[in-house]
């Protein structure tokens, strides 16, 4: 081919793939704009149908975290002391940050499979029902962190300029949360026994978690647990802001980020990738 038709042919791809750029990150920006209108009004539905009717309402997501504080407090600070300074914000920032991730997992697992008719709609995001899931649970935890900033003011005193890490702490543990529930709902679609092996697994990562004790040291026998478990890290973070008033350390971020990226990207990845054959299989 000639060079002037070579050079005519390259700006014509050229301005071909700008268009296409251009054009892909508008429908992006619609798909986004889509799913915050959709997005909310299905955080309504979820809400209002677990509470609907209920006495005190969302008054009950904070029940089972005072619960769980009440009875940590009472056991590792009479019956069996473990020491730990400031227990009760120690306690009460690990149950929550749990609690969130304990709770979205499962809820998440079957957040597919238990949303069949919205599923068959044409065009509907099915990415979009982990997510729900994810952030309905997450209401809970910001409906208890007046609380958590109450307690720890009292025990701890005043908190410091390092607050301001707490959103990165956040969004951190939405991303590890995130990804791995991406990955569960595809699971469970498939295989129906993901839910059950799930409990069990947070039923053993509770206890392998330094939610109500301490986290082992680096030079401890075991302390693998702990140093390879990305909710260990969150909690480090929740704990450095309101226990002992520090920067978090950056290691969490990166970490986290190294681990959670990935499973969010193969999730949403096989969601858009399999979303005939998940409707196919419900």
């Amino acid at each position: 081919m000639p060079e002037h038709l070579k050079d005519h042919a390259l700006d014509r791809a050229k301005r071909g793939d700008q268009y296409w750029r251009r054009d892909r990150w508008k429908a992006l920006i619609h798909i986004c704009l889509q799913w915050n209108d959709l997005l909310l009004a299905l955080l309504a539905r979820d809400l209002k149908m677990r509470y609907q009717r209920s006495a005190i309402g969302l008054g009950w997501s904070l029940m089972r975290p005072l619960s769980q504080l009440l009875i940590f407090s009472l056991i590792f600070r009479h019956v069996l002391p473990l020491n730990i300074p400031h227990y009760t914000t120690f306690v009460f920032s690990g149950v929550l940050a749990w609690g969130w991730f304990s709770t979205a997992v499962p809820a998440a697992a079957t957040s597919i499979t238990g949303s069949s008719e919205l599923v068959r709609r044409p065009g509907f995001p099915i990415g979009i029902l982990p997510v729900v899931a994810v952030i309905t649970q997450a209401v809970h935890l910001l409906l208890a962190l007046p609380l958590l900033f109450i307690i720890s003011f009292i025990e701890t005193g005043g908190l410091t300029l390092s607050i301001a890490a707490l959103p990165l702490v956040f969004i951190a543990q939405a991303l590890f949360t995130m990804g791995l529930s991406y990955l569960v709902a595809i699971a469970h679609v498939h295989f129906r026994d993901t839910q059950h092996l799930v409990g069990v697994f947070l039923m053993l990562g509770f206890y392998l978690t330094p939610v109500f004790y301490s986290p082992l040291k680096a030079s401890e026998p075991m302390a693998l647990i702990h140093t390879l478990n990305p909710m260990a890290w969150i909690l480090e973070g929740y704990r450095a802001i309101f226990v002992e008033h520090a920067w978090p350390p950056v290691a969490i971020y990166w970490k986290t980020a190294l681990i959670s990226l990935p499973m969010l990207f193969a999730g949403i990845w096989l969601v858009e990738r399999g979303s005939a054959r998940l409707v196919d299989e419900l």
